[in-house]
């Protein structure tokens, strides 16, 4: 806990609370003696003036108090809160910067909870600290000190409760802390469970599986509920056991006080202020407990995030990073005998892969499923580190370049056409906040998506609603494209981002990317299902297993390369390949 809260919280902010809350407990301390003054000078003896004076000295302790509190609850809740937003960010910025292997560690639905829910526990829990865990102790000494010299027969009553007290806060956290502690685990299980239903409605409706999924969630949703019952069970058994404790501390301290009182050894104003302090001492107790239950589950909370923030990334920096020129008229992109092998796979994804493309060419990747495509184009953006070999950009190892210079190089269309809620307009600018609406305009041309957009009244500031759902699939990868052409790069990747179009479209909007004069002084790479996708490219690599097995261009490939022929024969009948 606090590891995680060094360097995120304000240290003047702590240091105000803590004085705040002690200038709160010593008023509150006062008052039981003020109030035995007044019983045993002023009521005792008839003496209206003492009692007014100490009645004024009492309202100014409870003034000092309640501002006191409110400054101290001030603090504490806004260092709570900038813990919380600061955290946040961190854990976010952190899984922004994650390379696709370090996703594979910890599951989407567990980063969710872990951003949202875990760190709400951290930010109670520190609210608490800088009330209760301030206060308890403050108070538990203060207290007993006073009580003490109030009558210290009396104190002998504590020698009895407080061991009660403890084993009974000791049972508390030994049943409740594991409860506690499965929560943010079986928390995890409802979030992944509800997000594949949200995500994948689709394919339960077609499949018909809406009865199993409703199943699967309640039993996940039940089992996190009888969990948090029997946690919510133990922690509410804690205050009427602390009331009966309390209550019997009571009665005790009035019996015993009472035949003190009688034998002429104590004032009745003592044995009143004696049993505030009792009572201080008792709750003061009964809030470390909470604190102490508490506690183990924010400890569990913070371990997660630690976790996700110290998550070493496997991609090297170079220490001086070569850059660039983004104004650059001509580029080369070369694989060098290139191996990859995904984290804890035996075998290779790819192997000995080896080719050169110079501006101008377009570049496309043909195969099998399975065979490697994609893996090999989402070694470009460098979204994995390549085992052996190397892959140059302009002449530059991109393991050499920064992150951020190499990948303002490259504009990628995923297979999944991805939008982002906003408007068209927000979606274009994505890849280039400086573009202009003639940009926008051409490059949605280009990707032949202008003519739907021209067709709605708010043109380029027509919303996109969430994962672009109000698009077909053909026009969200019209888009998507579109948006990769408004950025200006040196190398263009389009990972099968023409399968939801037509042969026509398809066609045309190759023929526009071809006529494009900045496209011509790139690199276009290119993977594609489609025998007619491919056919027109410079250079065609034809994966298998993740091997080159073929390179060359269309008549090359049809001629001499047997899986290329396959694909020719699986897709085009005999005479369309005359």
């Amino acid at each position: 806990m606090l590891k995680i809260a060094k360097n995120r919280v304000s240290y003047l902010a702590v240091l105000g609370a803590v004085l705040f809350m002690t200038i709160q407990v010593i008023s509150n301390l006062n008052l039981p003696s003020l109030t035995s003054d007044i019983v045993n000078n002023g009521v005792a003896k008839g003496d209206i003036p003492y009692i007014w004076k100490v009645g004024a000295e009492m309202a100014g302790f409870s003034l000092i108090s309640i501002f006191a509190a409110i400054c101290n609850v001030f603090l504490a809740a806004r260092t709570s809160q900038k813990l919380g937003q600061n955290l946040r960010s961190d854990v976010y910025r952190k899984v922004i910067n994650f390379t696709k292997d370090e996703y594979d560690q910890i599951e989407t639905s567990s980063l969710i909870t872990r951003t949202t829910n875990d760190v709400v526990q951290i930010q109670n829990v520190a609210i608490i600290m800088l009330r209760m865990m301030l206060m308890a102790p403050i108070m538990l000494i203060g207290a007993s000190f006073l009580a003490y010299t109030k009558d210290h027969q009396l104190t002998m009553i504590f020698l009895v409760v407080l061991p009660i007290m403890i084993v009974f806060v000791g049972l508390l956290l030994y049943f409740s802390v594991p409860l506690f502690r499965a929560m943010q685990t079986k928390t995890d299980k409802i979030n992944r469970i509800f997000r594949e239903g949200l995500t994948g409605v689709r394919v339960i409706r077609a499949f018909r599986q809406d009865q199993f999924e409703q199943d699967r969630f309640e039993d996940a949703n039940r089992d996190y509920t009888d969990n948090a019952i029997k946690v919510n069970t133990i922690i509410a058994l804690a205050f009427p056991v602390m009331t009966l404790i309390m209550s019997g501390t009571n009665v005790a301290i009035v019996w015993f006080g009472a035949r003190l009182i009688g034998s002429q050894a104590m004032q009745v104003g003592n044995l009143i202020a004696f049993m505030s302090y009792a009572m201080q001492i008792l709750m003061s107790f009964m809030m470390l407990s909470m604190v102490f239950v508490f506690i183990p589950r924010a400890q569990a909370s913070a371990k997660r995030i630690q976790t996700v923030l110290n998550l070493k990334s496997t991609m090297k920096q170079a220490a001086k990073p070569a850059v660039i020129d983004p104004h650059a008229k001509s580029h080369t992109l070369k694989f060098d005998h290139v191996d990859y092998r995904y984290r804890s796979a035996e075998q290779l994804a790819l192997s000995d892969i080896d080719f050169e493309a110079h501006s101008g060419q377009t570049i496309a990747i043909i195969g099998g499923t399975g065979s490697g495509k994609t893996t090999l184009v989402n070694l470009i953006p460098r979204f994995y580190d390549v085992d052996k070999g190397e892959i140059d950009l302009d002449g530059h190892n991109i393991n050499n370049l920064s992150m951020t210079n190499l990948r303002d190089q490259i504009a990628l269309v995923p297979q999944k056409a991805t939008l982002f809620t906003g408007t068209v307009r927000d979606n274009m600018k994505y890849g280039n906040d400086n573009a202009t609406d003639d940009q926008i305009w051409h490059a949605l041309e280009i990707a032949r998506a202008k003519d739907f957009i021209q067709e709605d009244p708010k043109g380029l500031d027509m919303q996109v609603e969430q994962g672009g759902d109000n698009f077909s699939g053909g026009q969200k990868q019209r888009l998507a494209i579109a948006r990769a052409l408004v950025k200006k790069s040196a190398v263009y990747v389009f990972d099968d981002s023409f399968s939801a179009l037509d042969f026509k479209t398809d066609a045309d909007l190759r023929a526009a990317l071809r006529a494009d004069e900045h496209i011509k002084q790139s690199i276009t790479v290119i993977v594609a299902q489609r025998i007619a996708t491919v056919a027109d490219a410079d250079l065609i690599l034809v994966l298998d297993n993740g091997k080159l097995v073929g390179k060359g261009t269309h008549d090359e490939l049809r001629a001499n390369n047997q899986i290329y022929q396959e694909i020719i024969h699986s897709q085009l009948r005999e005479e369309d390949d005359k």
